[in-house]
């Protein structure tokens, strides 16, 4: 499905960024378990404090038998459109490390960056291989750490659908508005040199 993107850059970057958008309209297209894996090889390598690498992922493809359980810990209003997803993904992140010349784990501070990065290098994989990635909040946490069996020392971060694009009148009117890529506010209200000025 082709869209119109309104995405205009401040400043020169690479259009892949522009490109990159959280669609809601998905066709429900069987993806293969190669094609997951690579967005998940992209997470891999993203960057982390100590080279700590907390990410982890639980996912589950269309037509597979775990796809009922991941798309049952949705809320209501998200199981309504990432049903139509090809791939859903848990992402939870290691709360304790132990760094180097240390005799025990401790507290990670930043397991949710790092785990963070991972999911933003996750999103551009797929965007560059023709499949569209949409972040969750709305999900039951604690039934995700109870179904898939999560460890106390990690957190249950967030979801994610992926799929292909679809054609947004499978939406429900109001969403139908919003399907198309977001705007963001200008860098001007975001970076400060020197001194924050929000």
């Amino acid at each position: 499905m082709s869209q119109t993107n309104p995405r205009v850059a401040d400043h020169p970057i690479d259009p892949q960024f522009l490109n990159r958008w959280s669609p809601r309209a998905y066709t429900g297209a069987d993806i293969s378990e190669e094609t997951v894996l690579s967005f998940l090889e992209a997470a891999r390598w993203a960057p982390s404090s100590y080279n700590s690498q907390p990410w982890r992922f639980v996912y589950a493809r269309r037509g597979t038998p775990q796809w009922d359980s991941l798309l049952g810990l949705l809320n209501d209003f998200n199981r309504s459109w990432a049903d139509k997803a090809s791939v859903l993904i848990i992402v939870l992140s290691k709360t304790t490390f132990t760094p180097p010349g240390a005799a025990a784990p401790g507290p990670a501070p930043t397991h949710s960056f790092d785990t963070g990065s991972a999911w933003a290098y996750l999103a551009l994989q797929a965007s560059l291989s023709g499949w569209h990635a949409h972040g969750m909040a709305g999900f039951d946490k604690e039934k995700t750490r109870t179904e898939l069996g999560v460890p106390a020392d990690f957190a249950v971060e967030a979801a994610i659908a992926i799929g292909k694009i679809g054609d947004k009148s499978i939406l429900p009117e109001g969403l139908q508005a919003r399907e198309l890529p977001s705007p963001r506010e200008p860098l001007s209200k975001l970076a400060f040199e020197g001194k924050f000025q929000g």
